[in-house]
């Protein structure tokens, strides 16, 4: 079959690409928005990508278009072409649904942060232990060196975005799924640009609830008021809730501050008996959390969490959460896909939390629809009091004064607003040469402008 992607460089619809061709697709794409990692994952496939959006973009042959929900509303040329054509389309979530996931066991990675680097840790978990699986994930895994693959099982782990599915399809992409292993890692108001409220994100993974059979399992914390809300309004699964928290059914508990190091408790007859310990590059609370619920859904498909730590150990991260993209006796640079206060402050804590005193320059894009949009305004002052010195890039199209966070600072944190790449990076590299700075962190879910490569080629080109 001729396929071609609409929107092809998104993590979503770059992973199915890539799943379409191994399962022997033809398959092109178009986009307006092209930088790797997903770029060059494409490139390295064989996939040719077209740009900009157009009717002479879709090959003439192509027997069903699949249409992505970033910037492809009605009125852009590649859709009005489609639609006038008759061509068969259809969103990417529900071919996942309906071609390719149908028979299998899914187990999928849902709630507002840690996707990527749960399902990254649930996929090499499975893979440690024999299985083989499949897997999507919205980023790269160091461990496999590429987002998504069929596997040679019924296993397939996903990410599971609550993000509608396309412009005629205002569904969570996740309820295209159907998981029998659900993963709710937490829950908070984000995507404003698609739900007016909390309220609305509930419904949605309540319907996810709905989907999931008796006999599967629902993973979730022990500490999440909004997921709890989702969950009283019925429930017909198994459930396993993980955390810090003693009472939790699988437990961690910090032998580092820096939650580098951690043992495993499972507690299976009112007491927490240790049944491993995981010693990994990662840091932070919220990544302990993530390879708990890891460790939960691994379980569930038969691994011990034993055998769960072991992998984990072993563990090296994903692509752009944390990665260290440059370093040097004097820094250490690292790219952060951080989209919420929360994600910022959770890293940031991590990173403080293992560097101790050194300083920590933290540059944030608010790049995200709701970023834009102010929704979280009031508390991005507080989420980066663990860096010395923050630097806020003000994106053009941004909706609220993002100078006014300066004033509504808490801590003592130094803090800037730039609104060019050039005098951002200038400022980076300035900070660095002068020794002032010890840890970069970019923080941006958006290509940036380039701003990484740059950065490392300029620090390359002056060392």
């Amino acid at each position: 079959m001729q396929l071609h992607i609409l929107g092809i460089c998104g993590t979503l619809m770059g992973s199915i690409a890539l799943l379409a061709k191994e399962l022997g697709h033809n398959v092109t794409g178009s986009d307006e928005n092209v930088y790797p990692p997903m770029s060059d994952q494409l490139s390295d496939a064989g996939i040719n990508i077209s740009s900009p959006y157009s009717a002479d973009n879709i090959p003439r042959d192509t027997d069903l278009v699949m249409i992505g929900n970033a910037n492809l509303p009605r009125g852009n040329p590649a859709v009005e072409h489609v639609l006038e054509k008759n061509i068969p389309y259809t969103s990417g979530a529900e071919w996942l649904g309906r071609y390719l996931l149908h028979d299998k066991w899914v187990i999928a990675v849902a709630g507002t942060h840690g996707k990527t680097t749960t399902t990254s840790m649930t996929a090499w978990i499975l893979e440690y232990a024999g299985l083989k699986p499949g897997f999507l994930v919205g980023g790269v895994p160091a461990n496999f060196g590429h987002s998504a693959r069929l596997g040679e099982t019924d296993f397939f782990v996903i990410e599971a975005d609550e993000y509608d599915t396309s412009y005629f399809d205002r569904r969570s992409k996740f309820l295209h799924y159907h998981p029998r292993t659900a993963i709710f890692n937490n829950l908070e108001y984000d995507h404003a640009d698609i739900f007016p409220d909390l309220a609305a994100i509930q419904n949605q993974f309540h319907l996810l609830v709905r989907t999931i059979p008796g006999e599967g399992l629902i993973i979730h914390p022990s500490n999440d008021e909004n997921v709890d809300e989702v969950l009283s309004k019925g429930c017909w699964s198994k459930t396993l809730s993980f955390g810090a928290e003693h009472d939790s059914k699988l437990a961690g508990n910090a032998i580092s501050k820096d939650h580098s190091h951690f043992s495993v408790s499972l507690n299976d007859t009112d007491q927490n008996k240790v049944v491993g310990e995981i010693n990994w590059p990662m840091t932070g609370l919220h990544n302990m959390n993530n390879a708990l619920a890891a460790i939960a859904a691994a379980r569930h498909v038969g691994i011990s969490p034993a055998i769960a730590c072991e992998a984990l150990s072993q563990f090296t991260g994903v692509k752009r959460r944390m990665e260290v993209i440059y370093q040097s006796p004097e820094v250490i640079v690292y790219d952060d896909f951080a989209h919420h206060p929360t994600a910022i402050e959770t890293t940031l804590d991590g990173l403080r939390k293992q560097v101790d005193a050194q300083t920590i320059l933290a540059i944030v894009e608010p790049g995200s629809h709701t970023m834009k949009l102010g929704i979280h305004a009031d508390t991005l002052a507080d989420s980066v009091s663990n860096a010395d010195e923050v630097i806020w890039f003000k994106p053009a199209n941004i909706k609220w004064d993002i100078d006014k966070i300066i004033d509504s600072s808490t801590s003592d944190t130094q803090m800037s607003v730039v609104n060019s790449q050039d005098v951002l990076l200038d400022a980076i590299v300035t900070r660095i040469k002068s020794g002032a700075i010890q840890h970069v962190v970019i923080m941006s879910n958006s290509g940036f402008g380039g701003l990484h490569r740059r950065l490392v080629t300029t620090l390359e080109s002056t060392s």
